[in-house]
């Protein structure tokens, strides 16, 4: 049975997306008459979007000024790194204990195209394909709820993941991160798998500390 999605829910759908992505930065300005003409629609179905949206916490809404990219604080972004860490280290340890050969070579696969991409400089599609490893872990822990639950902070901190792989060396690190990650998983060893990731998404976390730290206040 095909759903059709409200014009709210369309507008919403799109919003969430550019936020996730990234094309919407931290911060952005979402003035309801300027995305009534982009996404050619009135403005009511934009203001119940950004409704939605302020009330999931992606963005913020302000008295009379346009609506905003939610930024989120050095302390959040900690505690939510923690929490990603400890997501991401169940599963990669559930994948040891239960992956299929076709999604370990996929993996492989998607890491040596990593390697291929780690000294171009073309972050964005790094980004991508990183982003589909770590979805084909989630994947791989075959415990759809927990794969949901990590996809959806993953999906809160994107834009912020982001912003660390434009650095050259934040790539050059996740490669031998990742063969970590993998040689656990494909042996078998679920508390090694765990432990890779977790150290994999914390330095992830710390960088990214670093890297805001960069921006004037």
């Amino acid at each position: 049975m095909t759903t059709t999605l409200t014009r709210s829910e369309h507008v919403q759908q799109i919003l969430e997306q550019e936020i996730f992505s990234g094309v919407l930065q931290p911060g952005a300005r979402l003035d309801e008459m300027e995305l009534a003409a982009r996404l050619d629609v009135s403005r009511t179905p934009v203001r119940e979007a950004l409704r939605h949206l302020a009330s999931a916490g992606l963005i913020e809404i302000r008295n009379r000024q346009p609506a905003q990219v939610a930024r989120l604080s050095a302390h959040k972004l900690i505690e939510m790194f923690q929490v990603m860490a400890q997501l991401e280290g169940l599963c990669a340890k559930l994948a040891a204990r239960r992956i299929s050969t076709e999604h370990l070579a996929a993996l492989n696969e998607l890491q040596a195209t990593l390697v291929t991409l780690v000294d171009s400089d073309d972050a964005d599609e790094f980004y991508e394909v990183n982003r589909r490893f770590h979805e084909l872990i989630y994947e791989a822990s075959q415990n759809k709820f927990l794969a949901e639950q990590t996809r959806a902070l993953r999906n809160r901190v994107g834009s912020y993941r982001r912003m660390v792989t434009q650095r050259a060396s934040r790539r050059i690190d996740t490669i031998p991160e990742h063969d970590a990650v993998l040689r656990c998983i494909a042996r078998g060893d679920e508390e090694g798998a765990d432990k890779a990731m977790q150290a994999h998404v914390n330095l992830l976390g710390e960088k990214l500390l670093d890297f805001i730290a960069l921006f004037p206040k």
